[in-house]
């Protein structure tokens, strides 16, 4: 048998081992063919890799990564390192990424970070290159996780998923999110931002500083919290304050939709009704914000078109389409300015 593949620990159906000589002589090709289409060699006739895989198929032949990995040099699985993953974003990011990376017949592998502990990030780091990763993507990171993944990573590419062409995403969106309040005719417009120290954080509110230049608007008021609904709900009484103030937003751009939730309610609690007296918009569109009260008018990312291209930047693979451009979707948490 070739001693390359050593029938890779394979397990048919039936519990029997089964082997590359199993699937050659189903498929009526050598050994070496049945090795190259496991590697995904260009050069295989499509008929003969079909027939190979059916054989595979049929026979229950399932490739051990780690093995195939000796004769490839690759483990065919992507790292990612995430923080805060009980947060929306680094949650559904997660997901994301592990179906392109399916699509690219890759797995990926997830190690988990506190991204106020340089050590906790270089452990995750060093556990992920032990395992011989492909290619590393970092999930909503922190300024200093990227700069230090990237720094320490050695030969192996690292991606962020939102930094890049993806910040310049974050960042248009949260412009069409200004765009849409001053098209109701808000002037005076507020923002609620994430932590300074995040990369998402600073490409939203980079969009807004810019969309609030294009309109020469200035902050008519600025907080920020931790991503959090309880990070709105306490910035609720300042707000609330401001609105209630002479001259004070008309508006408020949330760089979150939990944020934005929690910012409703504690409005609410403090009698100031979203949209009469004030109107918030978010950012996200989680499968939430359409059940909010009111319904939150919000900015939906391509999540799954970001993912495919930082999947296949970690791979040194040609990306296929770009992303999406980021949509405004408007609901009942906006209306004009009274």
């Amino acid at each position: 048998m070739d001693r390359e593949l050593a029938d890779r620990g394979i397990t048919g159906r039936a519990g029997a081992r089964v082997g590359v000589r199993d699937v050659a002589a189903r498929a009526g090709v050598s050994t070496q063919t049945v090795s190259r289409v496991i590697n995904d060699h260009p050069h295989i006739r499509p008929e003969t890799r079909e027939r190979v895989r059916s054989a595979m198929a049929e026979l229950g032949y399932r490739v051990n990564n780690a093995a195939r990995s000796l004769g490839t040099a690759t483990t065919r699985t992507l790292g990612v390192i995430a923080s805060d993953a009980t947060l929306y974003g680094p949650s559904v990011g997660i997901a994301a990424l592990a179906a392109a990376a399916r699509e690219r017949d890759r797995w990926i592998a997830t190690a988990y970070a506190d991204a106020a502990d340089e050590a906790s990030v270089r452990s995750a780091l060093e556990h992920l290159l032990t395992q011989g990763v492909d290619g590393v993507v970092v999930l909503a990171p922190h300024v200093r996780t990227l700069e230090l993944t990237r720094s320490a990573a050695g030969a192996v590419p690292v991606v962020a998923l939102h930094a890049g062409p993806g910040a310049q995403r974050q960042s248009q969106g949260a412009e069409r999110a200004v765009d849409h309040l001053v098209a109701l005719g808000h002037r005076r417009i507020g923002r609620l931002s994430g932590p300074a120290d995040w990369v998402e954080a600073t490409a939203r509110d980079a969009g807004v500083g810019r969309a609030f230049a294009r309109h020469g608007l200035a902050d008519a008021g600025r907080w920020w919290g931790d991503w959090s609904a309880a990070a709105g709900a306490a910035a609720a009484a300042s707000v609330a304050e401001a609105v209630g103030a002479g001259g004070g937003p008309t508006a408020i751009v949330v760089a979150n939709d939990q944020m934005a939730l929690g910012l409703m309610a504690g409005l609410a609690a403090r009698g100031v009704s979203v949209p009469e007296a004030v109107s918030v918009a978010g950012f996200d569109d989680n499968p939430d914000a359409a059940f909010y009260r009111p319904a939150l008018t919000t900015v939906r990312l391509d999540l799954a078109g970001e993912a495919h291209r930082a999947v296949s930047a970690a791979l040194g693979l040609p990306v296929d389409a770009d992303p999406a451009p980021p949509q405004l979707v408007a609901r009942a948490s906006t209306a004009p300015v009274s």
